[in-house]
C-alpha cells in the first residue's frame, strides 16, 4: 500500500513594488502631471515623484519622461504597465470592498455618465430598482454632453456612460439598450397638430428650435439633409425643456429623439408630438465605457441590469 502527501503549493514572491506605487503611476499618467495628480490625492508632488521612481527601479523600466514645462509623457513600457496596473488595482479595490463589509457582496461607489436627455429615461430605474437588487453599491451621476463625456472616461471621473451611438468618443466598449425615433413637436394650435404624422417638407418654410447640444444638434440637422432639405433655424438651445417652451408659445418647431409623457410646456402650454414620416432612422441608446480599464465587479452588474431592463421609449 502507498501513501501519498499533499503538496503545499510554493509561496509566491514577494512583489519589489507597491500598490501605492501603481496608484501613484497611473493618477499621474491620467492627470498629465505629477503636481495635479498629487493635488488630487492630497499628497505631496515630491512623495509621487519618489513613488514612481521607486516602482521604475523596481520594473528595471523607464516607464514615463517628465518635464516641468510639458508634464508627463509614458513611455512604451509605462504604457504596457498601465493595462496591468489597472486590473491590479481595481481587484484590490473590490478585495477592500468585500473583505470590508465581511462578505462577497456588491459594494462601493459607480459614477454614471449621461447625456441630460436620456438621464430620466434611465437614472432614476437604476437609482431605484438597481439599488434595490444591490445595496451597498453607491450609485452617482454625471450629465454632459457626449464630447463632454469624453473627457470624463479619459481622466477617470466616470466609469459607465449612457449615451447615443453617434458621435460615441473613442474607441468605447459598447453595448446596445434600445432604440428611439425622432419626432416633431408643435404647438397645439399648429395647422398639422390633428396630422396623424408630419413630413420635414411640410414645415421646412418655418422657423426650427434646434436643440444644440452634441450629438443631437449634428443628427437633427443630418436628418434634414438626407432629405435634401435645409432648415431655417430661429433659435440655437442647449436645453431640451428651452426647445419645448419656445415651440409651445408658436416661436417654431421643434426635432426631438426622447419623449416625455407630459403634454404640457415648463409654462403650461399645449404641446403636441407627430411621428415624421418617412420615418427617421432610428438612433440606438448605449452604454459604453473605457476599453482601457478593466470593469469593477459592480459596474458590470449595473450593465448586465441596464441590457435586461425592458426600458420604456414612449413610442
Amino acid at each position: 500500500m502507498t501513501s501519498s502527501t499533499q503538496q503545499t503549493p510554493a509561496p509566491h514572491a514577494v512583489p519589489p513594488f507597491t500598490l501605492k506605487q501603481l496608484a501613484y503611476f497611473t493618477a499621474a499618467a491620467d492627470a498629465g502631471t505629477i503636481a495635479e495628480a498629487a493635488a488630487a490625492l492630497h499628497v505631496s508632488a515630491s512623495a509621487m515623484s519618489d513613488a514612481i521612481t521607486e516602482l521604475e527601479t523596481a520594473m528595471g523600466e523607464r516607464l514615463c519622461v517628465r518635464r516641468r514645462a510639458h508634464g508627463l509623457t509614458l513611455t512604451p513600457a509605462g504604457q504596457l504597465l498601465m493595462g496591468v496596473a489597472r486590473r491590479m488595482l481595481t481587484e484590490a479595490d473590490e478585495l477592500t470592498h468585500a473583505m470590508g463589509r465581511g462578505q462577497i457582496e456588491l459594494s462601493g461607489p459607480v459614477t454614471i455618465g449621461c447625456y441630460p436627455t436620456l438621464a430620466p429615461l434611465i437614472v432614476p430605474t437604476l437609482f431605484q430598482e438597481f439599488a434595490r437588487l444591490h445595496p451597498g453599491v453607491s450609485l452617482s451621476i454625471v450629465e454632459a454632453t457626449q464630447d463632454q463625456l469624453a473627457d470624463d472616461f479619459i481622466t477617470g471621473k466616470i466609469d459607465v456612460a449612457f449615451v447615443y451611438d453617434t458621435l460615441v468618443p473613442g474607441e468605447m466598449h459598447r453595448a446596445k439598450l434600445f432604440d428611439l425615433s425622432a419626432h416633431m413637436v408643435l404647438p397645439a394650435g399648429h395647422p398639422l397638430a390633428e396630422a396623424p404624422s408630419v413630413r420635414l417638407e411640410d414645415v421646412i418654410e418655418e422657423d426650427l428650435i434646434l436643440l444644440d447640444a452634441p450629438p443631437s444638434g449634428e443628427h437633427t440637422l443630418a436628418v434634414f439633409t438626407e432629405r435634401g432639405l435645409r432648415p431655417r433655424i430661429r433659435h440655437r438651445t442647449a436645453s431640451y425643456e428651452m426647445v419645448r417652451t419656445l415651440v409651445a408659445r408658436g416661436l417654431g418647431y421643434g426635432i426631438l429623439v426622447s419623449r416625455t409623457a407630459n403634454p404640457l410646456s415648463y409654462e403650461g402650454l399645449p404641446l403636441v408630438a407627430r411621428t415624421i414620416t418617412p420615418p427617421v432612422t432610428p438612433v440606438t441608446v448605449e452604454a459604453i465605457w473605457a476599453p482601457d480599464r478593466p470593469l469593477t465587479a459592480r459596474s458590470r452588474a449595473l450593465l448586465d441590469f441596464a441590457g435586461a431592463f425592458a426600458w420604456p421609449t414612449g413610442e
